[in-house]
């Protein structure tokens, strides 16, 4: 194997794995010392310059971070309850937001105007994000939405019971007292008479703002009482609906399906169940959102595939389902097969369509210029600059590549404001600055190190809910109240502290073998070089997981290698501790990835 070349910004970056894993890349390991550090105001701005709405994905976002933290993996499951569990990286996301101090002086103003117009169509996260990146650069950004507020999906189909709307005007707020960001309430109804009115660039972000609807027997004559979830989430939202029948059945098993059942609860269904097609494993829903319905005594029953609506007199009295089982062929392909049991019925008074949603462009005319996918009716989009067939139009978030989460919709924002100001500055969009990376020793004498690392067998710490019964009588009410200070502080304290890297100068080793002996998971070894399949196999302990590279070092004096697994090494520093001769080194690695203000223009 060649020596690794640490010099590359995505080596550290990569072997950080929560910041890698996130779409938008926060220097989480980073944030959370800082929670851990009462610095609660420098840990949001850290958010807030990467993830741009801290407060909201604290409570909302489907934390890819957290299954790729180091710590689900490392932890011996035999001592943990069989239960490993990462770090609770959102709800820390939340401490921040919950208990920062004022930003009067953090919040970055915009420039003078540059006279050059950008459109987004749309006013939800993506868009939000673009108008954030822009304004600062003297850009006059211009939000459009059908809805009178902004803030999109974020505001009309997220229940305020999770989600308070005074944290979406909070952090909204933010972006538009940069200054530049203007809104307008408008439902743009043709994509050739905006660009006529002579937009510098067209940013779409509208989201995926249809849901689908279920095409079998009886549904027509249960019209009545049959709503699409994320449109019945809206009304809800808005107060246009206040109430619900006492039995209600959802279909679906995604989070949108969850958010319909526990807000039904609050309007007064009694008898509420999710049904869904699938498997409870295979439910698109989070897992924490699936325990928190469960949790409000609403059952979620598998395996049931819709049938028909049955209705009497014209009144909507239940459905009829197939009851199915998972087969898999040879190659791991499922499909689901009838048992040939009874048609289970199921009693109801409405019924709330989550199985999906979808992109719908009928304003966008197909004469333009902007080509679209035959198959899916979805723009053609690059993934890194966001940019269409059009040069001056650029999608993102939901619009861009279909339905995702708010993380996304944040980081095809960044994208797309970098690739704006780049392409009105006459450079070539995908050309995209490096990002800033800082790598900082954190000796403080021969064997000390500035930060601490003493790993230990914690259990992931629950977050306080409100109880049961006042959180049903309140659609207002959250749930979640939050970590504390003090249980913040514990929390942080499970972070392994992933962004300090064990640095290794080959030149110093002397191979006394004293870094093999104390490492805790025989992450080290020196041996012979060899191919990267065959050297895996017969490190000290074998490195399996090929997505997580082998650290290689040679110039050794023997002619071997030093070979570092990095996934499984915990970042204590007890080789950097033990090392005799300061071979080993802990630096703290920290990458800001490159936004709108770090393009240099004409290239």
């Amino acid at each position: 194997m060649r020596a690794t070349d640490i010099a590359d910004p995505n080596y550290f970056h990569k072997v950080v794995d929560c910041q890698w894993a996130c779409p938008a890349h926060t220097p989480v390991p980073e944030y959370i010392r800082l929670i851990a550090h009462g610095r609660y105001t420098d840990a949001y701005m850290i958010n807030w310059k990467s993830n741009v709405f801290p407060g909201i994905l604290g409570r909302t976002c489907d934390r890819p971070c957290e299954p790729a933290c180091r710590r689900g993996r490392v932890e011996d499951e035999s001592l943990v309850g069989n239960r490993t569990e990462p770090v609770a990286i959102c709800r820390l996301k939340r401490v921040a937001a919950d208990f920062k101090g004022g930003l009067e002086d953090r919040l970055p103003s915009a420039a003078p105007s540059n006279g050059r117009r950008i459109a987004c169509i749309g006013a939800g996260p993506a868009s939000l994000t673009v108008a954030r990146d822009l304004a600062v650069l003297g850009y006059e950004v211009t939000l459009m939405d059908q809805n009178p507020q902004l803030g999109g999906m974020i505001r009309t189909q997220i229940p305020h019971f999770r989600l308070p709307e005074s944290v979406i005007d909070e952090e909204v707020g933010h972006i538009t007292g940069i200054g530049n960001v203007h809104f307008e309430h408008r439902q743009v109804d043709s994509l050739k008479a905006l660009l006529a009115e002579g937009w510098d660039a067209i940013f779409v972000g509208s989201g995926a703002p249809r849901g689908r609807d279920l095409d079998i027997p009886g549904r027509t004559e249960a019209d009545a009482n049959t709503h699409i979830g994320i449109d019945w989430l809206s009304s809800v939202s808005f107060g246009h609906i206040t109430k619900i029948g006492k039995r209600v059945i959802v279909l679906g098993g995604g989070n949108t399906a969850m958010d319909c059942c526990r807000t039904a609860r609050r309007l007064g269904g009694e008898d509420v169940k999710v049904i869904v097609r699938s498997g409870f494993e295979e439910m698109k829903a989070s897992p924490w959102e699936k325990e928190d319905a469960i949790g409000e005594d609403i059952p979620i029953l598998n395996y049931l595939v819709p049938k028909t609506f049955v209705h009497e007199g014209g009144r909507l009295v239940g459905m009829t389902f197939e009851k199915v089982r998972a087969e898999y062929d040879t190659k791991g392909r499922r499909s689901l097969v009838p048992t040939g049991e009874p048609d289970p019925f199921f009693e109801c008074d409405d019924v709330l369509v989550a199985v999906g949603q979808e992109n719908a462009f009928p304003w966008v005319e197909r004469d333009i210029g902007i080509e679209f996918n035959e198959r899916w009716g979805m723009p053609k989009v690059e993934e890194t600059t966001m940019r269409s067939t059009l040069p001056n139009v650029f999608f993102g978030g939901d619009a861009a590549f279909g339905p995702k989460n708010i993380i996304w919709a944040v980081a095809h924002g960044h994208d797309a404001a970098l690739s704006i100001h780049t392409f009105l500055e006459g450079g070539d969009a995908a050309v995209r600055p490096s990002p800033m990376v800082e790598i900082v020793s954190q000796k403080m004498g021969i064997h000390e190190w500035s930060y601490d690392n003493d790993v230990a067998l914690d259990s992931r710490f629950k977050v306080p809910h409100r109880a049961k019964d006042e959180a049903l009588r309140d659609l207002r009410a959250e749930v979640e109240l939050g970590f504390d200070p003090q249980l913040a502080w514990k929390e942080a304290q499970r972070c392994l502290n992933c962004d300090i890297q064990t640095v290794f100068t080959p030149q110093l080793c002397i191979e006394c073998d004293a870094c093999v002996d104390i490492c805790p998971m025989d992450s080290i070894t020196f041996t012979d070089n060899g191919d990267e399949s065959e050297l895996r196999g017969r490190l000290s302990a074998p490195a399996l997981n090929l997505a997580q590279d082998i650290y290689i070092a040679d110039g050794l004096k023997t002619g071997r290698v030093m070979a570092k697994d990095e996934d499984v090494c915990l970042h204590c520093g007890l080789c950097a501790e033990r090392c005799p001769t300061g071979a080993w080194d802990m630096r703290k690695y920290f990458i800001e990835m490159s936004h709108a203000e770090h393009a240099c223009g004409k290239h």
